[in-house]
C-alpha cells in the first residue's frame, strides 16, 4: 500500500522569496519606510506575482508577523526537546534574549516594532502581535508553573516585562546593562520557585 500523500502543498518559491525580502527590509528599515515596490525588485518577483501571493501590503506584514512568531514557537520546541527540564529551557530563553539584545545589528523587537507602527488594537498587524504576546506569556507561564513558581501568570508577566526591556535597552540604551538587568530579574523568578 502506498502512502498516503500531504494534501498540504508547500510555499511556492516566489512567496518565500517575497516572505524572506520583506522580513528582511521590515526588520532593518522598519515596515512604514518599506514600500511594495521595493518589495517587489528586491525580492526579483513580478508585481503580478506579488498581488497573486499578497492582495496588499497589510496582508504582507501579517504574514511577516505570523512567521516571527512561527520562529520563536519552533526555536522554544526544539529547546523543550533538546534540554527536556523546564527550568532550564527557561534559562537558555532568557540567554538568548541576552544574546539577542547585544548582537551587532540588533533592530528592537519585531513584535514591538509592528505593534508600534500599528497604534489601532483592531488592524490585523497589531491582532497578530497580541496573538503572540499571548501565546509567548502562556508558554512562559507554563514553564514557571513546571518549576513551582508560587505565582506563574505574575512571575510571567514579570518576565515578559524584563525582556521587553532588555530588548528595548539593548536598542536604544546600553545592551550590556539591559542584558545584566534581565538577567537578575530572572534569577530573582526563579528564586521563587521551589
Amino acid at each position: 500500500m502506498a502512502p498516503a500523500r500531504s494534501s498540504v502543498r508547500p510555499p511556492a518559491p516566489a512567496k518565500l522569496k517575497i516572505l524572506a525580502t520583506a522580513d528582511r527590509l521590515f526588520y532593518t528599515e522598519g515596515i512604514h519606510t518599506v514600500g511594495v515596490d521595493r518589495i517587489i525588485a528586491q525580492a526579483r518577483v513580478t508585481k503580478a506575482t506579488f498581488y497573486k501571493h499578497f492582495r496588499s501590503k497589510d496582508l504582507l506584514i501579517v504574514a511577516y508577523v505570523r512567521g516571527r512568531h512561527e520562529q520563536v514557537s519552533d526555536w522554544l520546541d526544539s529547546l523543550d526537546e533538546e534540554l527536556g527540564e523546564p527550568r532550564a529551557v527557561l534559562r537558555a530563553l532568557v540567554d538568548a534574549i541576552g544574546v539577542e539584545a547585544t548582537r551587532e545589528g540588533f533592530r528592537g523587537c519585531p513584535f514591538i516594532n509592528a505593534a508600534a507602527q500599528f497604534v489601532d488594537p483592531s488592524h490585523p498587524v497589531h491582532q497578530a502581535v497580541t496573538e503572540h504576546r499571548e501565546w509567548y506569556s502562556r508558554r512562559i507561564e507554563e514553564l514557571l508553573r513546571a518549576i513551582g513558581h508560587p505565582s506563574p501568570g505574575d512571575a510571567a508577566d514579570d518576565l515578559l516585562l524584563a525582556r521587553d526591556g532588555a530588548l528595548a535597552g539593548g536598542h536604544v540604551g546600553d545592551p550590556i546593562a539591559a542584558n545584566a538587568a534581565l538577567h537578575r530579574t530572572a534569577e530573582r523568578i526563579f528564586a521563587e520557585a521551589r
